[in-house]
Formats: C-alpha cells, structure tokens, sequence
C-alpha cells in the first residue's frame, strides 16, 4: 500500500547566530498522491551541506531559495523508486533528487529538480551524493574551468579536510599539480590530509596564522587557490599568490555565524599587484562537464586512484545534529544522513 504520509525536518524558527537543536524538528507530513510523470521514492541517503548555513537566514544571498520557517528543509538526497508513473523509470531504480530531508518524495521523473538515474554497480551508493556527486563536480568545475589548473602548478585548498576539499586534493594530485597543500582545524585532520588525500603538507589554521604557515609550507608561492572559507584565509592566500594566479571562489564560510569575521578588505590590493584572476562560480552553471567528470571520475575510482570518505549519521531524527556537526567542523569528508540501511 502507498504511504499517504512521511516523516520530514522543518525549520521552527531561523536562528539567531548559531544553529540549535531546537530550530529544527521531526514532523509527520502528508504525501501527495503520484501523478502522471511522476514517482515515489524511499530516500536511502541524503546530504548535508556546508551551503545549508546561509539558506537558513532571511536574506537572499545564497546559493539558491532560503528555507522557509514551518516548511520541510531540501537538499540532495538518493533513494529507491517504490512507485513510477514513468515508462523510463522503473520500480527498484536508484535515482538523486532534490528532496532530501524527509524519509519519502514524490517527484517528477524528468525535470530540472527531478530525478537523475544512478548505477549502483558504477560505485556505491553513498559515493553518489560524495565523490561523484555534486561535492566532486564542485572540486572538479572549480579546478578545471574556474581556475584552469595547469601541470606543474601548486595548489592550496581551504576547508581541505571537508567533502569538497578532500576531493579537491585528489583531483589536484591527479591532474598534474606538483605541490597540494590544505588548511584544517586540527592536526588529526592535518595528517589525515597527508596520509590519506594526496596533499604534501596541510596547514593548522587553528595553531597558526595561514599566512605564516604558507611561507613555510609553499616558500615559492602558489598559483591555484580553491576557497572554500573566505576571510583571513582568503586574505593569506593572496599574499602567496604568484604573478598570474588564480582563485576559484567556492564557498566563503567565514561570513557565516554569530561574529562575521572577515579580512581587511585592503589585502585585496594584492589582486592589482600580481594580476590576479578571482572567479566566482555556482557549480549549477557548469553542467556540460558533468558527463566528462562522470567518466573521469569514476574510471580513478575503478583504477583505486582516489579515495571515498564518508562520515554517516543514521536517522532522520538524528539529521540536524548532523548538521550543527558539520558546521563545527565535526566531519571528515561528505557529511551524510543514512535514512534506510535495507538496500
């Protein structure tokens, strides 16, 4: 029998400053019945996301629509298809959509928020939602068209030890960069980057300041800066920043959060004295590579060239401390949320 109800997370209020538990809760809601077009879905996995922070605010400054107070959140999310009104989509297929947060969704099958088929027998599941999802398209895009790395380059990435910063070394690694270094919050997470995500060195930002760190890790400077945080690091990096380098601008996480720090914004003079280029970029934009990030990306992962990390909470009602989680930095890799572990 087709479910009539599911349960979902809302927003109970935005919050001032920090996120807390008690502006999110677990609610029943009823399920629209499935019309032509369209399926049902049981959402196996979903992803939680460092862009959540901002849509969780009131003004329009973010990466797409604002969550509304009293309304189910979204976001990425992975299931099996119990019912199709689809031809091409049958009962058992596993597909992403954009209906995360809730345990079930009806969606349409063809549509720019609909479902997109995926193979399980490609890669893993939850590799879906990581490396071969939109957190690996984004290190991906942001390597490749944003900041044209080119063989030989040295290359730093902020938030290095988080979904698309773990990504982004490999990448980095494997498209011809010399020199790999990353920022962390912590040295378990700095050695991890070494050992295990192909950076050379990785940089505690929380034992010293970047720009110290960078004189001693990168001496010669770097020419590819994939941003993640914004702020003092972004401030640093373009002091290392060689004549011509570039900056692909993906997240700026510091401007999030009670304080709002940021970085005198005179550092940018640095743009004018070494030509820089800055480039932000919205991965959305950028979907004509994705055929070619699929087949490159998943032919490392064949090859055991790049590693999966994942860092997995279960149950729906444990999803927004998932979330405070990763906002503290409490991840490593793709934060997600295992909804159903029978599959």
């Amino acid at each position: 029998m087709t479910p009539r109800t599911t349960r979902v997370v809302c927003l109970v209020r935005r919050p001032e400053g920090e996120p807390a538990p008690g502006d999110f809760a677990v609610e029943e809601r009823p399920l629209p019945s499935v019309g032509e077009g369209q399926l049902l879905v049981r959402n196996l996995y979903m992803s939680v996301d460092p862009s959540m922070r901002g849509r969780l605010e009131s003004t329009e400054k973010h990466y797409t629509h604002n969550f509304t107070p009293g309304a189910p959140l979204d976001g990425r999310a992975l299931g099996v298809v119990e019912e199709s009104r689809c031809s091409s989509v049958p009962v058992g297929a596993y597909v992403r959509h954009q209906l995360g947060w809730r345990e079930r969704a009806v969606l349409d099958a063809v549509d720019t928020d609909g479902a997109d088929r995926v193979d399980p027998r490609l890669a893993p599941l939850p590799t879906w939602l990581g490396l071969l999802g939109q957190t690996g398209f984004t290190a991906y895009v942001g390597l490749t068209r944003i900041a044209g790395l080119r063989p030989g380059d040295t290359v730093l990435v902020s938030a290095a030890a988080g979904a698309v910063g773990t990504a982004a070394g490999q990448f980095a690694r494997l498209l011809g960069a010399a020199r790999v270094v990353g920022t962390a919050g912590g040295p378990d997470k700095c050695d991890l980057l070494v050992r295990e995500f192909g950076y050379d060195a990785a940089a505690d930002y929380r034992a010293e300041p970047v720009r110290e760190a960078l004189a001693r890790l990168a001496p010669e400077g770097i020419d590819v800066y994939f941003d993640n945080v914004g702020g003092e690091q972004l401030a640093a990096a373009l002091h290392s920043l060689r004549t011509g380098g570039r900056v692909a601008l993906c997240g700026m996480m510091s401007q999030f959060g009670g304080e709002r720090r940021s970085a005198d914004l005179n550092q940018l003079i640095q743009a004018v004295l070494k030509r820089l280029t800055l480039r932000g970029f919205i991965v959305r934009d950028h979907d004509d590579l994705r055929p070619e990030f699929e087949r490159r990306v998943a032919c490392w992962l064949a090859e055991g060239r790049i590693t999966a990390r994942e860092t997995v909470v279960d149950g729906l009602e444990n999803a927004a401390g998932a979330l405070l989680t990763l906002l503290d930095g409490g991840n490593v890799g793709k934060m997600l949320v295992r909804l159903d572990d029978s599959d």
